[in-house]
């Protein structure tokens, strides 16, 4: 199973309905700098695939989306940044449950919780595989991560 794919295809997916700005996946497992996010969403996952999938982004990208999203300008890492971050990744768990669905995996979504700060750090999920992608935009770089124990 192609998690690291199904999450590419979701993300530009939600980026292509309502968020223009162009955004591209760099190769999986480049050796790229790691992304170091100022704002993080993330969605609990539960039933045949468990876990915790995450939308990590620093702060200019945080606005330049937000800003994209909304078609005004976003300053300040505010209540419009947390639920943009949160509808992202929101419909980005949604994407990966209709793949999944086509493999006849079953999984259900919590509500995102998004935090703000410096030096974010999630964990979790003893024994989870980890897939990431790191994806370019014309404000930075941000990264959709998955940590996932497959049923």
């Amino acid at each position: 199973m192609e998690i690291e794919q199904f999450l590419v295809d979701a993300t530009l997916e939600v980026f292509a309905s309502i968020i223009p700005l162009d955004i591209a996946p760099e190769p999986v497992g480049c050796d790229a700098p790691a992304v170091e996010p100022d704002v993080s969403s993330l969605i609990g996952l539960a039933g045949d695939l468990k876990g915790v999938l995450a939308v990590h982004c620093p702060a200019s990208v945080a606005l330049g989306v937000t800003s994209a999203m909304l078609g005004m300008e976003v300053a300040a890492l505010d209540e419009d940044v947390k639920d943009a971050l949160g509808e992202i990744a929101n419909m980005v768990a949604g994407g990966l449950k209709i793949s999944l669905a086509a493999l006849n995996k079953k999984i259900e979504l919590s509500i995102a919780t998004t935090c703000i700060g410096k030096s974010i750090r999630t964990g979790g999920l003893a024994g989870a595989t980890r897939a990431t992608v790191i994806f370019a935009t014309p404000a930075g770089r941000f990264r959709i991560e998955l940590r996932y124990i497959l049923v």
